[in-house]
């Protein structure tokens, strides 16, 4: 897809996500048509385009003509020859469904319609639409223009060539989808997170940990592993050269440990540990634990040095030890 033919894109609705997706697009050389009814839109579209601005700067991404950036009045505008479309209004289910069908009737029926949604099943916001098989979720992550990741999810009348379209474009603004395959609330990145964010509320409620202490715990420890391998390589390469069932054998018992407030876990059966074990392997496939340990100590340390440029995080360590006599 591209503006070669004079379409544009349209984005129905401003703000965080909205400005973030139109600073992306436009900043990849296609041509951005967004209506939000605002009277300060042009401002908070204005302060995403410069925060885009700064980071395509410090990545040298600044290599393409920027496609043209237009506020417009009437949701018609934004949608009517367009060549996808990107909604992003608040998460309210009536709302979104009345105007991704209102919108549905206005654009191509050819056009891809993305929601932003972070957690609305796409089967309950294409009920309305004129040709609902064109609808997916394209769910970003803050701020849009930066973070690689889009989950792209379909519902029970989307069809996958609209999802295969959805991720080829995605793919072309220099993004990483990630196909949620079965329909769920909260999809995947969000029901890891919420998971995480019950627990911490639960551990200051308790008064173990302050905000503070929760946020150092991630940010100085796990988090910097996540940040490149995610739980489970992690695991497995905690599971030493025998990998992910050593790992699972040893630590699989403490899911029924009275640790955490949420105990609703799978039961580790062999079914379920042959699955993880199978998916472990295939995720790794020839190279052995050594590399992966290697991989890691090196992305670590190149993390910590990019923190250690700005005296925040983890890098605060590298800092002080330098400074160290």
């Amino acid at each position: 897809m591209n503006t070669a033919t004079g379409g544009h894109v349209g984005l129905i609705g401003g703000g965080v996500i909205g400005g973030g997706w139109a600073a992306r697009f436009s900043l990849h050389g296609l041509d951005v048509r967004l209506f939000d009814p605002a009277d300060n839109a042009d401002a908070l579209l204005a302060k995403q385009m410069d925060n885009a601005r700064r980071a395509y700067e410090r990545l040298g991404w600044l290599d393409r003509e920027p496609g043209t950036v237009e506020i417009v009045r009437r949701p018609e505008d934004a949608a009517k020859h367009a060549i996808f479309i990107q909604e992003s209004i608040p998460e309210r289910l009536e709302l979104k469904r009345r105007v991704l069908a209102e919108i549905s009737r206005l654009a191509p029926a050819e056009c891809v319609i993305a929601s932003s949604t972070s957690g609305l099943k796409p089967s309950d916001l294409q009920r309305d639409m004129q040709h609902p098989e064109r609808l997916v979720i394209g769910h970003p992550f803050v701020p849009p223009y930066l973070m690689p990741l889009v989950e792209v999810c379909g519902g029970q009348a989307t069809d996958d060539d609209a999802k295969e379209r959805a991720m080829t474009f995605y793919r072309s603004v220099a993004m990483r989808p990630l196909h949620v395959r079965k329909e769920i609330d909260g999809f995947i990145a969000d029901r890891m997170m919420e998971a995480m964010w019950r627990e911490a509320l639960w551990l200051v409620h308790d008064d173990i940990a302050t905000a503070e202490e929760i946020d150092d715990a991630i940010r100085f420890g796990p988090g910097l592993r996540w940040a490149f391998f995610g739980p489970f390589l992690t695991y497995r390469v905690g599971g030493g050269d025998a990998g992910m069932r050593h790992f699972m054998e040893q630590f699989g018992p403490s899911l029924k440990w009275p640790w955490t407030k949420l105990m609703d876990t799978p039961e580790l059966d062999d079914a379920l540990l042959d699955k993880i074990c199978d998916q472990s392997d295939a995720q790794a496939g020839s190279l052995p634990v050594s590399h992966f340990e290697q991989m890691r100590d090196d992305c670590l340390i190149e993390i910590m040095k990019g923190l250690a440029a700005h005296d925040f995080g983890a890098g605060e360590v590298l800092n002080r030890r330098a400074g160290e006599p």
